[in-house]
Protein backbone atom coordinates (compact mmCIF):
# COMPACT_ATOMS: atom_id res chain seq x y z
CA UNK A 1 0.00 0.00 0.00
CA UNK A 2 1.45 3.31 -0.90
CA UNK A 3 0.87 6.00 1.58
CA UNK A 4 -0.19 9.37 0.20
CA UNK A 5 2.41 12.11 1.01
CA UNK A 6 0.60 15.40 1.57
CA UNK A 7 2.83 18.94 1.57
CA UNK A 8 1.79 20.18 4.86
CA UNK A 9 1.23 24.30 5.71
CA UNK A 10 4.75 26.06 7.17
CA UNK A 11 4.32 27.22 10.31
CA UNK A 12 3.70 31.11 10.52
CA UNK A 13 6.31 33.47 11.68
CA UNK A 14 4.55 35.43 14.01
CA UNK A 15 3.64 31.81 15.77
CA UNK A 16 7.86 30.90 15.86
CA UNK A 17 8.93 33.76 17.90
CA UNK A 18 8.10 32.44 21.44
CA UNK A 19 10.55 32.95 23.64
CA UNK A 20 10.68 32.82 27.51
CA UNK A 21 10.68 36.46 29.26
CA UNK A 22 13.45 35.54 31.72
CA UNK A 23 14.59 32.83 34.13
CA UNK A 24 12.89 32.14 36.90
CA UNK A 25 13.80 33.76 39.91
CA UNK A 26 15.19 36.79 38.05
CA UNK A 27 14.36 40.51 39.79
CA UNK A 28 12.15 42.37 38.10
CA UNK A 29 13.51 45.33 35.91
CA UNK A 30 16.30 42.34 34.59
CA UNK A 31 16.65 43.37 31.02
CA UNK A 32 17.24 40.19 28.66
CA UNK A 33 16.29 40.98 24.76
CA UNK A 34 13.33 37.99 24.06
CA UNK A 35 13.02 39.36 20.57
CA UNK A 36 15.18 38.29 17.32
CA UNK A 37 17.85 40.68 15.49
CA UNK A 38 16.33 42.59 12.64
CA UNK A 39 18.41 44.99 12.30
CA UNK A 40 22.39 45.51 12.09
CA UNK A 41 22.44 49.09 13.95
CA UNK A 42 20.19 50.74 15.75
CA UNK A 43 18.67 53.88 14.40
CA UNK A 44 17.31 57.06 15.88
CA UNK A 45 15.41 59.85 14.29
CA UNK A 46 14.57 63.22 16.39
CA UNK A 47 11.64 65.52 14.92
CA UNK A 48 11.41 68.38 17.15
CA UNK A 49 8.38 70.65 16.44
CA UNK A 50 5.83 73.45 17.04
CA UNK A 51 3.17 75.16 15.38
CA UNK A 52 5.63 77.88 13.12
CA UNK A 53 8.40 74.41 12.30
CA UNK A 54 9.14 71.32 12.40
CA UNK A 55 13.25 69.77 12.50
CA UNK A 56 13.83 66.34 11.21
CA UNK A 57 17.30 65.11 12.34
CA UNK A 58 19.38 61.85 12.26
CA UNK A 59 21.34 61.75 15.41
CA UNK A 60 24.02 58.67 16.95
CA UNK A 61 23.82 59.77 20.53
CA UNK A 62 20.72 60.74 22.31
CA UNK A 63 23.06 63.67 24.19
CA UNK A 64 22.04 65.20 20.78
CA UNK A 65 18.49 65.78 21.69
CA UNK A 66 19.46 67.65 24.55
CA UNK A 67 18.75 71.26 23.28
CA UNK A 68 15.49 70.32 21.76
CA UNK A 69 14.22 68.34 25.28
CA UNK A 70 14.96 71.89 27.07
CA UNK A 71 13.57 74.07 24.46
CA UNK A 72 9.41 74.71 24.71
CA UNK A 73 8.76 72.71 21.61
CA UNK A 74 7.64 69.32 21.14
CA UNK A 75 10.13 66.36 20.52
CA UNK A 76 9.92 62.85 18.95
CA UNK A 77 12.12 60.25 19.42
CA UNK A 78 11.48 57.10 16.98
CA UNK A 79 14.43 54.16 17.73
CA UNK A 80 14.45 51.06 15.77
CA UNK A 81 16.41 48.21 16.68
CA UNK A 82 16.32 46.55 19.66
CA UNK A 83 18.84 44.22 20.14
CA UNK A 84 21.76 46.82 21.25
CA UNK A 85 20.74 46.17 24.77
CA UNK A 86 23.76 48.24 25.78
CA UNK A 87 23.16 51.04 23.68
CA UNK A 88 19.42 51.26 24.56
CA UNK A 89 20.39 51.46 27.98
CA UNK A 90 22.02 54.63 27.66
CA UNK A 91 18.65 55.97 25.90
CA UNK A 92 16.53 54.90 29.12
CA UNK A 93 19.11 56.33 31.33
CA UNK A 94 18.89 59.50 29.99
CA UNK A 95 15.17 59.90 30.23
CA UNK A 96 14.95 58.21 33.63
CA UNK A 97 12.72 55.81 32.46
CA UNK A 98 11.35 53.04 35.10
CA UNK A 99 13.36 49.44 35.11
CA UNK A 100 10.17 48.11 34.68
CA UNK A 101 9.30 49.68 31.03
CA UNK A 102 12.93 49.25 30.22
CA UNK A 103 12.44 45.90 30.81
CA UNK A 104 9.07 45.67 28.57
CA UNK A 105 10.51 47.03 25.54
CA UNK A 106 12.83 44.82 25.21
CA UNK A 107 10.38 41.79 26.20
CA UNK A 108 9.17 41.73 22.67
CA UNK A 109 6.62 39.19 23.46
CA UNK A 110 4.22 41.37 25.85
CA UNK A 111 0.95 41.33 25.72
CA UNK A 112 -0.63 45.25 24.38
CA UNK A 113 -1.18 47.24 27.59
CA UNK A 114 -0.68 51.21 29.24
CA UNK A 115 0.53 51.37 32.41
CA UNK A 116 1.36 55.15 34.14
CA UNK A 117 4.16 55.91 36.16
CA UNK A 118 4.93 59.07 37.57
CA UNK A 119 6.69 61.00 35.20
CA UNK A 120 5.81 58.69 32.29
CA UNK A 121 3.09 57.01 30.69
CA UNK A 122 3.82 53.61 28.66
CA UNK A 123 2.24 52.16 25.74
CA UNK A 124 2.58 48.76 24.24
CA UNK A 125 0.85 47.76 20.96
CA UNK A 126 1.31 44.55 18.43
CA UNK A 127 2.10 46.01 15.02
CA UNK A 128 0.55 44.06 12.38
CA UNK A 129 1.38 43.97 8.23
CA UNK A 130 0.87 41.24 5.74
CA UNK A 131 3.70 40.34 3.90
CA UNK A 132 2.75 40.51 0.09
CA UNK A 133 4.57 37.83 -1.02
CA UNK A 134 4.18 34.87 1.50
CA UNK A 135 0.47 36.03 3.17
CA UNK A 136 1.83 35.81 6.30
CA UNK A 137 1.26 37.90 9.02
CA UNK A 138 4.37 40.15 10.21
CA UNK A 139 4.32 40.71 13.80
CA UNK A 140 6.40 43.42 15.80
CA UNK A 141 5.98 44.99 18.93
CA UNK A 142 6.09 48.82 18.99
CA UNK A 143 6.33 50.73 22.55
CA UNK A 144 5.52 54.34 22.82
CA UNK A 145 6.84 56.75 26.38
CA UNK A 146 5.26 59.51 26.48
CA UNK A 147 6.55 62.84 28.85
CA UNK A 148 5.83 66.03 29.26
CA UNK A 149 7.46 67.51 26.98
CA UNK A 150 8.33 64.17 24.55
CA UNK A 151 7.45 60.85 22.89
CA UNK A 152 9.83 58.01 22.72
CA UNK A 153 8.91 55.21 20.23
CA UNK A 154 10.59 51.93 19.99
CA UNK A 155 10.40 49.86 16.63
CA UNK A 156 11.74 46.09 16.38
CA UNK A 157 12.64 47.33 12.45
CA UNK A 158 12.68 50.04 10.38
CA UNK A 159 9.53 49.54 8.83
CA UNK A 160 8.20 52.85 7.86
CA UNK A 161 4.79 52.48 10.44
CA UNK A 162 4.57 56.10 11.43
CA UNK A 163 5.20 57.77 7.58
CA UNK A 164 1.25 58.69 7.90
CA UNK A 165 1.89 60.80 11.35
CA UNK A 166 5.40 62.34 9.56
CA UNK A 167 3.29 63.54 6.70
CA UNK A 168 0.92 65.77 8.39
CA UNK A 169 3.84 66.98 10.63
CA UNK A 170 5.46 67.87 7.12
CA UNK A 171 2.56 69.24 6.07
CA UNK A 172 1.40 71.65 8.80
CA UNK A 173 -1.15 69.54 10.40
CA UNK A 174 -2.80 72.03 12.31
CA UNK A 175 -4.08 70.32 15.19
CA UNK A 176 -1.18 68.03 15.68
CA UNK A 177 1.74 70.96 15.45
CA UNK A 178 -0.39 72.87 17.89
CA UNK A 179 -1.11 69.90 20.95
CA UNK A 180 0.70 68.47 23.37
CA UNK A 181 2.64 65.20 23.23
CA UNK A 182 -0.24 63.27 24.33
CA UNK A 183 -1.94 64.21 21.15
CA UNK A 184 1.32 62.59 19.25
CA UNK A 185 0.73 59.77 21.02
CA UNK A 186 -2.74 59.58 19.84
CA UNK A 187 -1.87 59.84 16.64
CA UNK A 188 0.76 56.79 17.02
CA UNK A 189 -1.35 54.72 18.48
CA UNK A 190 -4.20 55.79 15.70
CA UNK A 191 -1.92 54.90 13.10
CA UNK A 192 -0.93 51.30 14.48
CA UNK A 193 -4.73 50.45 14.61
CA UNK A 194 -5.36 52.11 11.17
CA UNK A 195 -3.15 49.23 9.92
CA UNK A 196 -5.13 47.02 11.68
CA UNK A 197 -8.25 47.55 9.41
CA UNK A 198 -5.61 46.69 6.49
CA UNK A 199 -5.13 43.14 8.34
CA UNK A 200 -8.54 42.72 8.30
CA UNK A 201 -9.13 42.92 4.58
CA UNK A 202 -6.41 40.73 3.54
CA UNK A 203 -8.57 38.29 6.17
CA UNK A 204 -11.90 39.09 4.98
CA UNK A 205 -10.17 38.63 0.88
CA UNK A 206 -8.51 34.98 2.73
CA UNK A 207 -11.79 34.06 4.21
CA UNK A 208 -13.91 34.81 0.66
CA UNK A 209 -11.42 32.85 -1.72
CA UNK A 210 -10.80 30.08 0.75
CA UNK A 211 -15.03 29.85 0.32
CA UNK A 212 -14.93 29.42 -3.13
CA UNK A 213 -12.07 26.72 -3.10
CA UNK A 214 -14.30 24.94 -0.67
CA UNK A 215 -17.44 24.90 -2.92
CA UNK A 216 -15.41 24.50 -6.36
CA UNK A 217 -12.46 22.61 -5.61
CA UNK A 218 -11.73 19.30 -3.67
CA UNK A 219 -8.55 19.87 -1.88
CA UNK A 220 -6.98 17.79 0.88
CA UNK A 221 -5.10 21.12 2.34
CA UNK A 222 -7.80 22.31 2.97
CA UNK A 223 -8.24 22.05 6.37
CA UNK A 224 -4.59 23.03 7.33
CA UNK A 225 -5.56 26.57 5.31
CA UNK A 226 -8.70 26.68 7.51
CA UNK A 227 -6.77 26.16 10.74
CA UNK A 228 -3.38 28.33 9.79
CA UNK A 229 -6.57 31.50 9.09
CA UNK A 230 -7.70 30.63 12.25
CA UNK A 231 -4.42 30.92 14.05
CA UNK A 232 -4.07 34.04 12.72
CA UNK A 233 -7.58 35.05 13.69
CA UNK A 234 -6.99 34.12 17.36
CA UNK A 235 -3.86 35.68 17.27
CA UNK A 236 -5.03 38.97 15.98
CA UNK A 237 -7.91 38.96 18.82
CA UNK A 238 -5.23 38.61 21.24
CA UNK A 239 -3.12 41.27 20.63
CA UNK A 240 -6.07 43.78 20.39
CA UNK A 241 -7.92 42.90 23.51
CA UNK A 242 -6.17 43.51 26.24
CA UNK A 243 -5.62 47.05 24.07
CA UNK A 244 -9.07 47.22 24.20
CA UNK A 245 -9.32 46.80 27.45
CA UNK A 246 -6.47 49.20 28.66
CA UNK A 247 -8.12 52.10 26.63
CA UNK A 248 -11.28 51.66 28.32
CA UNK A 249 -9.05 51.94 31.60
CA UNK A 250 -7.19 54.93 30.42
CA UNK A 251 -10.49 57.12 29.50
CA UNK A 252 -12.20 55.91 33.10
CA UNK A 253 -9.36 57.60 35.21
CA UNK A 254 -7.69 60.64 35.67
CA UNK A 255 -3.94 61.32 33.89
CA UNK A 256 -1.55 64.20 34.60
CA UNK A 257 -0.17 63.37 31.19
CA UNK A 258 -3.48 63.00 29.03
CA UNK A 259 -5.41 66.61 28.60
CA UNK A 260 -9.32 65.83 29.39
CA UNK A 261 -10.14 67.38 26.08
CA UNK A 262 -7.74 65.27 24.20
CA UNK A 263 -9.35 62.06 25.70
CA UNK A 264 -12.15 62.25 23.27
CA UNK A 265 -9.35 60.67 20.31
CA UNK A 266 -8.15 58.30 22.48
CA UNK A 267 -12.16 57.24 23.03
CA UNK A 268 -12.02 56.97 19.11
CA UNK A 269 -8.88 54.25 19.19
CA UNK A 270 -11.00 52.62 21.15
CA UNK A 271 -14.30 52.53 19.16
CA UNK A 272 -12.08 51.50 16.50
CA UNK A 273 -10.75 48.38 18.34
CA UNK A 274 -14.46 47.58 19.58
CA UNK A 275 -15.20 47.46 15.63
CA UNK A 276 -12.52 45.66 15.00
CA UNK A 277 -13.06 43.07 17.67
CA UNK A 278 -16.72 42.52 16.57
CA UNK A 279 -15.32 41.82 13.22
CA UNK A 280 -12.91 39.31 14.06
CA UNK A 281 -15.40 37.37 15.92
CA UNK A 282 -17.34 37.25 12.85
CA UNK A 283 -14.84 36.01 10.78
CA UNK A 284 -14.38 33.62 13.64
CA UNK A 285 -17.98 32.63 12.94
CA UNK A 286 -17.09 32.08 9.39
CA UNK A 287 -14.28 30.08 10.18
CA UNK A 288 -15.42 27.21 11.88
CA UNK A 289 -18.48 27.47 9.39
CA UNK A 290 -15.90 27.06 6.86
CA UNK A 291 -15.12 23.99 8.58
CA UNK A 292 -18.25 22.51 8.51
CA UNK A 293 -19.05 23.26 5.30
CA UNK A 294 -15.80 21.19 4.33
CA UNK A 295 -17.14 18.59 6.34
CA UNK A 296 -20.12 18.33 4.54
CA UNK A 297 -18.88 18.82 1.28
CA UNK A 298 -16.24 15.65 2.09
CA UNK A 299 -19.71 13.88 3.95
CA UNK A 300 -21.53 14.72 0.15
CA UNK A 301 -18.74 13.03 -2.00
CA UNK A 302 -19.04 9.76 0.20
CA UNK A 303 -22.59 9.76 -0.29
CA UNK A 304 -22.24 9.93 -3.92
CA UNK A 305 -19.21 7.42 -4.32
CA UNK A 306 -21.51 5.45 -2.03
CA UNK A 307 -24.80 5.46 -3.99
CA UNK A 308 -22.74 5.15 -7.35
CA UNK A 309 -21.13 1.37 -5.77
CA UNK A 310 -24.49 0.70 -4.36
CA UNK A 311 -26.51 1.00 -7.43
CA UNK A 312 -23.73 -0.76 -9.18
CA UNK A 313 -24.03 -3.60 -6.74
CA UNK A 314 -27.92 -3.28 -6.66
CA UNK A 315 -27.97 -4.26 -10.80
CA UNK A 316 -25.17 -7.15 -10.46
CA UNK A 317 -27.30 -8.80 -7.65
CA UNK A 318 -29.78 -10.21 -9.70
CA UNK A 319 -26.75 -11.13 -12.23
CA UNK A 320 -25.08 -12.51 -9.93
CA UNK A 321 -27.91 -14.68 -8.69
CA UNK A 322 -29.01 -15.87 -11.79
CA UNK A 323 -25.33 -16.80 -12.85
CA UNK A 324 -24.61 -18.65 -9.28
CA UNK A 325 -27.73 -20.49 -10.24
CA UNK A 326 -27.18 -21.90 -13.49
CA UNK A 327 -23.09 -22.19 -12.35
CA UNK A 328 -23.82 -25.22 -10.47
CA UNK A 329 -22.97 -28.47 -11.37
CA UNK A 330 -26.38 -30.64 -11.03
CA UNK A 331 -26.71 -33.25 -13.83
CA UNK A 332 -30.29 -32.82 -14.59
CA UNK A 333 -30.95 -29.55 -15.03
CA UNK A 334 -33.99 -29.15 -17.54
CA UNK A 335 -32.95 -25.53 -19.24
CA UNK A 336 -29.04 -27.36 -19.91
CA UNK A 337 -30.68 -29.48 -22.76
CA UNK A 338 -32.86 -26.67 -23.73
CA UNK A 339 -31.41 -25.08 -27.57
CA UNK A 340 -32.76 -21.49 -26.80
CA UNK A 341 -31.64 -21.80 -22.53
CA UNK A 342 -28.87 -19.60 -23.11
CA UNK A 343 -29.93 -16.98 -25.38
CA UNK A 344 -32.78 -16.34 -22.84
CA UNK A 345 -30.78 -16.05 -19.78
CA UNK A 346 -28.94 -13.38 -21.20
CA UNK A 347 -32.08 -12.02 -22.16
CA UNK A 348 -33.55 -12.27 -18.53
CA UNK A 349 -30.14 -10.61 -17.47
CA UNK A 350 -30.55 -7.86 -19.79
CA UNK A 351 -33.99 -7.08 -19.02
CA UNK A 352 -33.32 -7.17 -15.28
CA UNK A 353 -30.53 -4.70 -15.78
CA UNK A 354 -32.26 -2.18 -18.16
CA UNK A 355 -35.30 -2.54 -15.95
CA UNK A 356 -33.83 -1.65 -13.13
CA UNK A 357 -31.50 1.12 -14.65
CA UNK A 358 -35.27 2.75 -15.93
CA UNK A 359 -36.35 3.01 -11.91
CA UNK A 360 -33.28 4.10 -10.96
CA UNK A 361 -33.53 7.04 -13.69
CA UNK A 362 -37.11 7.62 -12.67
CA UNK A 363 -36.09 7.77 -9.04
CA UNK A 364 -33.50 10.01 -9.78
CA UNK A 365 -31.29 8.28 -7.91
CA UNK A 366 -28.96 8.43 -11.27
Amino acid sequence: MVKKITKRLPIPHFLKQRKSFKKPGQAPGTLHFTGEKRLEHITMNLYDYDVDQLGEYDITEIEESKPYLESPSKTWVNVCGLHDVEKLKHIWSYFELHPLIQEDIIHTNQRAKIEEYPEHMFFVLRMMSFVEETGDLNVEQVSIVLSKNSVLSFQEDDFPIFEPVLHRLRNSAPRLRKEGPDYLAYALIDTVVDHYFKVMEKLGDEIEILEEKILEDFDDTIPEQIHALRRKLIYFRKALWPLRDSLNTLLREESHLINEENKIYYRDVHDHLVQIIDGLENYRDMVLGMLDMYMSQVSNKMNEVMKVLTIIATIFIPLTFIAGIYGMNFQYMPELSVRWAYPAVWVVMISATVVMIYYFRKKNWI
